[in-house]
């Protein structure tokens, strides 16, 4: 590194303590679906007293809605946003760049799981507990702060640079897509997602569905003539786990010839009955199944459809009472792209210079909001991000020399990729 890198190094890791304080204060928040408005909050309040404007992009604008990215949802979007600032550049010569964090979290579950409460930050031994630490608020912190090292260095940038906090990213895209309908890219795209220190070159598509049914109703007294409706979710499960173990039979890409079972079906919520002795009329499971890259969306949620349909036909109630499988949320194809790419190599390269070694590949089975910036987008997107544990479970933590590694390389790779100006 030259004298003015390192002098940027330098200041992040005086960054340290301020990065590791916005992090807990946006864990704090418990930002889970439709309840990010103070996690929100706070990244504006951050972002202007490090000295950006703010933009706020609405989810329920016409713009993201008519977006072809976007993801039809049951619940509300109105009142809810993304923040967003954009540090324009100082001069030209340089190449744009984009960094893209989630806020929103999955829920704690049970509190009493927990080993302290999940919202009260915890530091212990070196790592952060609390929903949301990894999975990333981390992350967000750490983006956020490497933007503000240049500043606080006395650098310029050669190209512009956008800091996005989005949300539903765990359940819909929608964030991302809102604030690529309204034109934020950049020609490289990184999103600090807690992989640990990688480069992530492929992820999977992921969708969601439900699955609603309808029994006959009657007093458990005389249950033999009603139908349950959860039992008979039971076989069009077992026949959603079939086709699951057909997708992991299919040759898969390249990639992912070496995992093991890399298609995963999940359920994730099961609904129905109203009372304990009352034969239940109505009930309905909502899934998650994954599929690889280069298959269209349609053709998954063609293929759970005919898997139900036909579940269904060898079963004397449903072949008369069919099931209703509709899809929200998540319709998300996968990726795959070269490890090569201009911007992934400055990556490589910055970690390289930090480290001493070169940043490992990364294949994901999971989605991230990668997704909006590859289909729709104009700029080279990865991942490279904090390391963390838990993340979905409970007692989440992450790793806090990691996030401040990860302001440290993203600060390089501004010094490297925008370019630097006196």
């Amino acid at each position: 590194m030259d004298r003015r890198e390192t002098k940027l190094i330098d200041t992040v890791d005086r960054l340290g303590d301020q990065i590791v304080d916005f992090t807990m204060r946006l864990v704090a928040e418990p930002s889970t679906l439709s309840s990010e408005a103070g996690a929100t909050a706070i990244m504006a309040v951050e972002l202007e007293r490090l000295g950006f404007s703010v933009v706020k992009i609405p989810l329920a604008g016409d713009t993201a809605r008519s977006h072809p990215g976007f993801a039809p949802v049951p619940w509300s979007l109105d009142d809810r946003f993304n923040v967003v600032t954009t540090r324009a550049a100082d001069r030209c010569g340089g190449r744009s760049a984009l960094f893209n964090g989630h806020l929103d979290v999955v829920h704690a579950g049970n509190p009493e799981r927990w080993t302290r409460d999940p919202y009260v930050p915890t530091i212990i031994d070196g790592w952060l507990y609390g929903r949301g630490a990894g999975d990333m608020k981390a992350g967000v912190a750490a983006m956020t702060y490497a933007v503000h090292a240049v500043d606080k260095a006395g650098f310029g940038l050669a190209a512009p640079v956008t800091i996005e906090a989005v949300i539903e990213e765990e359940c819909s895209g929608n964030g991302a897509v809102a604030c690529l309908a309204e034109g934020y890219d950049g020609e490289a795209v990184l999103i600090p997602e807690p992989f640990g220190p990688t480069i992530l070159t492929d992820q999977l598509g992921v969708l969601w569905f439900k699955v609603g049914l309808s029994g006959r109703s009657t007093h458990v007294l005389q249950a033999r003539s009603g139908v349950n409706a959860i039992e008979k979710c039971f076989p069009l499960i077992a026949a959603l786990r079939g086709l699951e173990a057909e997708l992991n039979e299919e040759a898969p890409p390249p990639a992912y010839a070496g995992l093991v079972h890399p298609i995963n079906l999940n359920v994730g919520i099961i609904e129905g009955g109203d009372w304990p002795s009352t034969v239940p009329a109505e009930a309905a499971f909502h899934g998650r199944l994954s599929f690889y890259p280069g298959v269209r969306y349609e053709r998954i949620s063609r293929r759970i459809e005919e898997t139900v349909r036909q579940a269904a036909a060898e079963d004397e109630w449903l072949r008369d009472n069919p099931p209703v499988v509709t899809f929200y949320g998540f319709r998300s194809e996968g990726h795959s792209l070269p490890r090569d790419l201009p911007a992934f190599s400055l990556l490589d390269g910055c970690h390289r210079s930090l480290t001493g070694r070169s940043a490992e590949s990364y294949i994901s089975t999971c989605t991230t909001d990668l997704r909006a910036f590859h289909h729709f987008g104009t700029g080279q997107p990865t991942c490279y991000g904090p390391v963390a544990e838990n993340i979905h479970g409970v007692d989440e933590r992450v790793a806090i020399d990691s996030i401040i590694q990860v302001a440290r390389t993203y600060a390089l790779f501004l010094a490297r990729w925008c370019l630097l100006a006196e």
